[in-house]
């Protein structure tokens, strides 16, 4: 539930604070990304990595994947786990780790060797109708969500879908891929800045911009 974590007045902040979510912002290349990620005081929020559209046959689930659910790929594992070896090689620190209870999203995190997430249902899926809707409460909660400073010295993971992501970030999360990230500072006054875009396949490659 909504109020687990935030009290209902913050979905009032958004109409506040949509100047702050806006677009336009200059974007962290790759080596000042990093040193702004090892520094921490950032909301790294993602797709979960790559899954097919359909859950897999009983067959062919995971063990531990009871319910059946869409599960990651080949490919999706392969990026979750190298884009945490690259986020433990770059020494960046991940404090909380926030995640749709879907087993996908809760994959990529166990995969990429992440903090144990906290699940919330506003992130996880809400029908073929989720993104259409931008100012709707769920976008409005994620926006309050991203706002919030991290813990001290360390940055927050979220992961989710998609529709949510755009419900919430419309102009900025065009074309996001799956495993995608927007990364966000947070302002100290409600809102938080769009500082950079990376690609599950580019954090790999991140450790190299450091010796650039």
């Amino acid at each position: 539930m909504i109020s687990n974590m935030l009290p209902l007045r913050v979905l009032g902040l958004s109409l506040l604070t949509g100047l702050a979510f806006a677009a336009g912002a200059p974007l962290f290349g790759g080596k000042q990304l990093v040193a702004a990620l090892q520094r921490g005081g950032y909301v790294i929020l993602m797709r979960h990595a790559s899954s097919p559209g359909s859950p897999p046959d009983p067959a062919q689930a995971n063990v531990e994947n009871i319910q059946h659910e869409r599960q990651l790929d080949a490919g999706g594992r392969a990026s979750a786990q190298a884009m945490g070896e690259a986020i433990r090689r770059l020494r960046i620190p991940v404090g909380e780790v926030l995640s749709s209870p879907t087993y996908r999203a809760l994959e990529t995190a166990r995969v990429a060797q992440l903090p144990s997430p906290r699940t919330f249902d506003e992130l996880g899926e809400a029908g073929k109708n989720m993104g259409r809707d931008k100012g709707g409460p769920r976008g409005a909660w994620i926006r309050s969500l991203v706002s919030r400073g991290p813990k001290l010295g360390t940055n927050t993971v979220i992961i989710t879908h998609y529709p949510n992501i755009t419900e919430a970030f419309a102009d900025q999360a065009t074309d996001l891929a799956e495993g995608e990230a927007l990364i966000f500072r947070p302002d100290g006054r409600g809102g938080a800045l769009l500082v950079g875009r990376v690609k599950i396949d580019d954090w790999p490659k991140l450790t190299a911009a450091r010796t650039e």
